[in-house]
């Protein structure tokens, strides 16, 4: 009986594999501690030991495959980019900015991530989480987070 390797499967548990290493050697810098008495670096560790063993399976399960999987599709680039820029732009100006205008500039760019929204509907998702968000992290919780930052006083 021969098997086809599933190539989705295998990248992907090695994708898995390869973010638990990162995370597991970043953790690796904090004390760790011990089971009862956990120090900073404990829960990252072992969520990164848990996201190894579930990419080690994914990885044996795409070794094992027997079923024919259709052709790789294209890298959805523009997601991608989008997406981690969103997050790495939402990280370097909340503070300066405050939370609505880079909440919403943050949504708007993760909804145009995907295809199926266009620019109205991508305001409209922005519009609705960042009023949602605002009433839940500044009014409901308190967080001290300005809604306007510095950088938008004049």
């Amino acid at each position: 009986m021969q098997h086809r390797k599933s190539v989705r499967d295998i990248l992907s548990g090695l994708i898995f594999i390869g973010i638990a290493f990162a995370f597991g050697y970043a953790a690796t810098g904090y004390e760790r501690g011990t089971a009862l008495r956990m120090g900073p670096g404990y829960f990252p560790l072992v969520l990164a030991g848990v996201l190894g063993v579930i990419g080690l399976a994914v990885v044996i399960r795409g070794l094992l495959a027997r079923e024919e999987e259709p052709p790789l599709e294209r890298v959805p680039l523009r997601g991608i980019i989008l997406l981690l820029g969103a997050i790495a732009f939402f990280g370097m100006t909340v503070r300066g900015l405050g939370l609505v205008p880079a909440l919403f500039l943050t949504a708007t760019a993760s909804a145009l991530a995907s295809r199926n929204n266009s620019l109205l509907r991508a305001l409209l998702i922005a519009a609705a989480l960042t009023f949602l968000c605002t009433l839940i992290f500044i009014v409901g919780l308190g967080v001290p987070l300005a809604s306007f930052g510095p950088w938008l006083r004049f």
